[in-house]
């Protein structure tokens, strides 16, 4: 049995254009990824189904991923409801039409290989209210203008528009649509042979490290784990991070001169206490999310990579490297050659270490989200107290201070003149 005329209505898949839902959880290039593997699933679906004619209705430029068997016919028309009109308007060559979107790679040949015998129309209902397909024998915008398109009842009230016009209307199975990163998992679980669901797998095992710290800045549970799989970092403290200094922050500022370069300043609790006191501050992430909500506190925040070029370097009078933020890159005697070059002669570094004195490890950690996604690898170092002054000694920073409070540690550390004079011994500073 041949079908008529297959429609597949599309956008073309631009980061930040399609799949908006899907970034609660992925990038907009990853939702933009998925979207591609999605129509490319679909597409290959149309191109086995027997068919007299293959039109796209496309919004956006035609691309590599566009087979040639298909005729292309821009989209137009202001809400959803006209472009849906216009399109089988201008894909009509007299036979019976069925259009489908690109949010069901999981639909199959015989899904799409309709019996009109009896009917004036099809349709195909989601599992979210709306519905994957729409057949017409002949356009008739009277079916279309007007519906009210993405809710969760578009599905009814297009079937109820139908009937109203006097359709027999024959129902196809229905489907799950992939608009939430739930559908994905789903679809994925389900039809794992699709390009959807390889790239799906694919995405959740390689997560970008900043996503994941961004959605718990957001406030998702997010976890640190070592190689082995055990916790490590509890990123659930991130409701300290958004909260007001405390008093054992405080208590590690007052140590500094300014002004005060805060690195990894995470949501910005640190620099606003700096800018509350008075004390010129900078606090530098390479989230644009931590640093949105840094300056929305009423600080100062820039966008950069610590090794990247910062202003001031040389010319700041304390550093600070807190919430363990000594592990960033995995290599702390790298970082802290690094703070010895953005502070001044007689600069201070402080730093908030590892309770355990001992502990030197430049183990990697893997983020996990609650919804199941696993970043890459990201290079990582906890240290305690004797380790880091160990790691500082060669950048020619003086152990001045070392000194904690309840289950924090912190270092004072002076950057010396001469590099070639030892060390000095720390002193375990009351609190």
């Amino acid at each position: 049995m041949t079908t008529g005329t297959l429609i597949l209505i599309a956008k073309e898949p631009v980061p930040g254009r399609v799949k908006t839902r899907l970034q609660t959880e992925f990038t907009p290039g990853e939702a933009a990824a998925l979207a591609r593997a999605s129509l490319a699933d679909t597409l290959a679906t149309l191109e086995r189904t027997p068919a007299r004619h293959r039109v796209i209705a496309l919004d956006g430029k035609p691309g590599a991923w566009l087979p040639p068997q298909f005729r292309i016919v821009a989209q137009r028309g202001d809400g959803l409801d006209e472009r849906l009109a216009a399109a089988f308007e201008d894909s009509y060559t007299g036979l019976p039409m069925l259009l489908v979107g690109m949010d069901t790679p999981q639909i199959t040949g015989p899904r799409l290989t309709v019996d009109w015998s009896g009917y004036d129309a099809v349709l195909g209902l989601t599992e979210d209210g709306g519905y994957w397909c729409l057949g017409l024998r002949q356009p008739d915008e009277r079916a279309l203008l007007g519906v009210p398109m993405s809710t969760d009842h578009t599905g009814s009230d297009q079937l109820t528009r139908l009937e109203g016009l006097g359709y027999r209307v024959k129902l196809l199975p229905t489907l799950r649509d992939m608009d939430t990163p739930q559908d994905a998992a789903a679809i994925a679980a389900a039809y794992p042979e699709l390009r959807t669901a390889r790239l799906y797998r694919r995405l959740v095992h390689a997560a970008s490290p900043t996503l994941l710290f961004e959605q718990a800045l957001d406030g998702a549970p997010v976890t640190a784990m070592g190689s082995d799989g055990s916790p490590l970092l509890r990123l659930s403290e991130m409701d300290r991070w958004q909260a007001p200094a405390d008093d054992v922050d405080r208590l590690a500022i007052s140590r500094c001169e300014g002004p005060v370069l805060d690195l990894g300043c995470g949501p910005g609790r640190i620099v606003t206490a700096l800018a509350e006191q008075g004390v010129p501050a900078l606090g530098v992430d390479i989230s644009e999310l931590a640093v949105r909500q840094t300056t929305d506190r009423g600080a100062t925040a820039l966008r950069r990579a610590i090794h990247d070029p910062l202003p001031g370097e040389g010319r700041w009078g304390s550093v600070l490297l807190m919430d363990g933020n000594i592990g960033i890159g995995g290599a702390p005697a790298a970082l802290l050659e690094r703070c010895a070059q953005l502070v001044r002669p007689n600069g201070l570094v402080v730093v908030e270490v590892d309770p355990d004195d001992d502990l030197d490890c430049t183990e990697a950690i893997v983020l996990h989200s609650a919804a199941g996604r696993r970043s890459t690898p990201l290079p990582w170092a906890r240290v305690g107290s004797r380790a880091a002054i160990r790691y500082a000694a060669p950048a020619g920073l003086d152990a001045a201070e070392d000194w904690r409070t309840g289950d924090r540690a912190f270092l004072t550390l002076r950057r010396v003149h001469d590099r070639s004079r030892p060390v000095a011994r720390s002193v375990r500073a009351p609190t």
